[in-house]
């Protein structure tokens, strides 16, 4: 296809969740994952998918296409091991999560200190970051190495957050929306900037419902109290264990209905169209979500939409809805699209 782009990612058993989905799923590629990710293709060779911009091939030694991966879930971590065994760091800037740096220096890298969890460092077409943290900027750097353009991205856009919301639901599309410009902030009840909410992973591994299992902290950008919601162009509800309990604070209603009203895009997934339907905003609106939350979207007034497959998304006016993360591509599409923001090569 016309100005494609070819991404291969080299996986292996455990890498770090974050840092491998974050190019599959919030790379704006239209495509569906699991948390163990299926391989999309072996490690010599197998066929290629072709998405959006980008040719993505996963790739792990031992395995073939559709073989799965476990991931692991690591407060931080760095992979820059593989770079100084292939012999590829010498005389090369390059950082890396703070452990990784004897074996970078014995490599000969020139070793630049990770002082924060965010730091990238950019040298010719390597591109090397401390830890997922830096995933906005390393995005960014990664873009630009690729000749894309942004446009459209000045624009504020606010999370309402709670404790066990899903993982995914809010650190992908949160990471996302920085990487292409957007201010982002992320708020909840009860809690104040550099506060953290712990979250959920909510996997589906062939059980009657999903599992769970312990995910990531999540650190808070701004403080709820005081929080000036018309300031903002864009309303982004994660989804997991949160909205149950977020679904009983009026104040969160409130600014629910405020954007709605108003007619600013909302973009709402999973377990979080249970916060529209106590809003009382879904009635005459066309929405999915979690299968499992039907029946709020139902009594609430909307008009059901069927998530199938797990990962369909719809758009109804100002109001983007999804039903769980392997939806994030197009969650993170369609709601770019309300904005008005592109990404061009």
């Amino acid at each position: 296809m016309a100005n494609s782009r070819t991404l291969l990612i080299l996986c292996g058993d455990y890498m770090e969740d974050y840092e491998v989905v974050f190019f599959l799923d919030y790379l704006f590629l239209q495509k569906q994952k699991t948390k163990n990710l299926h391989l999309r293709c072996a490690y010599k060779k197998s066929g290629i998918y072709v998405l959006s911009s980008f040719l993505r091939l996963t790739v792990c030694p031992g395995k073939k296409s559709g073989d799965s991966c476990p991931t692991a879930v690591h407060d931080f971590c760095g992979h820059q091991l593989i770079l100084a065994a292939a012999d590829t760091v010498n005389g090369r800037n390059c950082t890396a999560y703070a452990t990784v740096g004897p074996a970078l220096i014995a490599a000969g890298a020139n070793w630049v200190e990770p002082t924060t969890p965010h730091v990238c460092v950019v040298d010719g077409s390597l591109i090397t970051a401390a830890t997922y943290e830096g995933h906005p900027e390393f995005i960014q750097l990664f873009l630009k190495a690729l000749g894309a353009k942004i446009t459209g991205a000045n624009q504020r856009i606010l999370f309402l957050c709670g404790d066990y919301m899903e993982d995914y639901e809010v650190k992908g599309p949160f990471q996302s929306l920085q990487a292409l410009g957007c201010q982002v902030d992320a708020v909840c009840p009860e809690k104040k900037a550099g506060d953290r909410c712990p979250t959920a992973i909510h996997d589906f591994e062939g059980d009657q419902t999903y599992s769970e299992k312990p995910g990531h902290t999540f650190a808070l950008t701004a403080s709820f109290d005081g929080l000036n919601s018309s300031s903002y162009d864009a309303l982004v509800i994660p989804g997991g264990r949160a909205p149950e309990y977020l679904a009983l604070n009026e104040h969160v209603l409130t600014i629910v209905k405020e954007f709605m009203i108003s007619e600013k895009p909302v973009a709402s997934i999973c377990h979080g169209q249970q916060i529209l339907a106590a809003a009382g905003v879904l009635k005459g609106r066309k929405c999915t979500a979690y299968p499992a939350v039907k029946l709020n979207v139902v009594l609430g007034g909307g008009t059901w939409l069927e998530p199938d497959p797990i990962h369909r998304c719809f758009t109804d006016g100002n109001l983007v809805t999804g039903a769980a993360w392997p939806g994030h591509p197009e969650f993170v599409s369609q709601l770019m699209a309300l904005l008005g923001i592109q990404v061009s090569f």
